[in-house]
């Protein structure tokens, strides 16, 4: 069965596609969870080498991801199951479905590709939309409503936590004087404005945009109460892998691991251990897997893509 990677119907490219199957190993018969669904190519992959019998629970907080991959999947019958729900709710969506133990999980972390090019969702700086970002377009809170009524100081320390932009007082500043803000483009020339004409790799608004879409999107803390989740529903060698695209979330994920990995989690002084923690995560590898430059070549936003693999011991 060839899986429809690209196309008109399914336009998202899977990041680190190979990458992520190896790592992961998908046999037949086993259980299996998508926890960012996404257009499904992930998803495909994984039901494919699992078959004729592997089942995937498969969950995204975008309906229209959703309806993408429930196009893709459809031939999997019955052993694709599409929950529209944050992968905060893993363990109980997993716990309806009666299942036993997994031997995978993938988590693909970040904005896709997929909703960056459409442009009424407000994610892209690059296009005129209102100011939205929300992955489940049911959410109450939008990007519009954090820059209009933050308070300065909050709207600063906001853009600088998640976006890590150094002139975040500055890009605050200028949004509250110009409030209300409504659009994409009317937020990227304020914060352009507002960082000066420095030379930069990336566009100026990059970091506040993104900051305002974690923020929006409760990204981080999602991350952190996903994990032991994970941990939880995983079965003993079975496999966790995560994508993430930058350093906060990947920072989140290795000190997890990390942590996982050892027995004792006291503090480095304390000479008798007293947590009594045991490891319960093995790093496969212990480094970060990146794209190949043919990937980066044919899809350049692999190229800040980092695959951090664990196995449950």
């Amino acid at each position: 069965m060839d899986n429809p990677l690209l196309g008109d119907a399914f336009p998202h490219r899977p990041v680190l596609y190979q990458e992520t199957l190896d790592a992961l190993q998908p046999r037949q018969g086993g259980f299996y969870v998508d926890c960012t669904l996404g257009a499904g190519g992930h998803a495909w992959g994984i039901l494919q080498a699992s078959g004729p019998d592997g089942q995937l629970l498969g969950l995204d907080l975008d309906p229209h991801a959703l309806d993408l991959a429930g196009r893709r999947l459809a031939a999997f019958g019955s052993r694709a199951v599409l929950v529209h729900t944050s992968y905060i709710h893993l363990e109980e969506r997993w716990a309806e479905l009666g299942w036993p133990a997994v031997q995978g999980v993938l988590i693909d972390l970040g904005v896709s590709s997929m909703q960056l090019d459409i442009p009424g969702r407000g994610f892209s700086f690059m296009t005129e939309a209102p100011l939205d970002m929300r992955f489940d377009p049911g959410a109450p809170l939008t990007a519009a409503d954090l820059v209009n009524s933050l308070p300065e100081a909050d709207l600063a320390d906001l853009i600088f936590r998640y976006g890590e932009e150094r002139r975040s007082r500055q890009v605050a500043r200028a949004i509250v004087k110009a409030r209300p803000v409504s659009t994409t483009t009317e937020l990227a020339a304020l914060v352009a404005r507002a960082v000066g004409g420095e030379s930069r790799r990336i566009h100026p608004a990059t970091r506040t945009f993104q900051a305002l879409r974690i923020a929006v999107n409760q990204e981080l803390q999602g991350v952190e109460l996903v994990l032991p989740q994970v941990l939880h529903i995983l079965a003993p060698g079975g496999r966790l892998a995560v994508i993430s695209f930058h350093s906060l979330e990947d920072r989140i994920v290795k000190q997890y691991f990390r942590r996982e990995s050892r027995d004792c989690i006291c503090p480095p002084r304390q000479p008798v251990c007293t947590c009594g923690h045991r490891a319960s995560l093995l790093e496969v590898p212990s480094h970060p897997l990146t794209a190949s430059q043919a990937e980066i070549g044919s899809n350049p936003r692999s190229r800040s893509a980092r695959l951090r693999v664990a196995m449950k011991i």
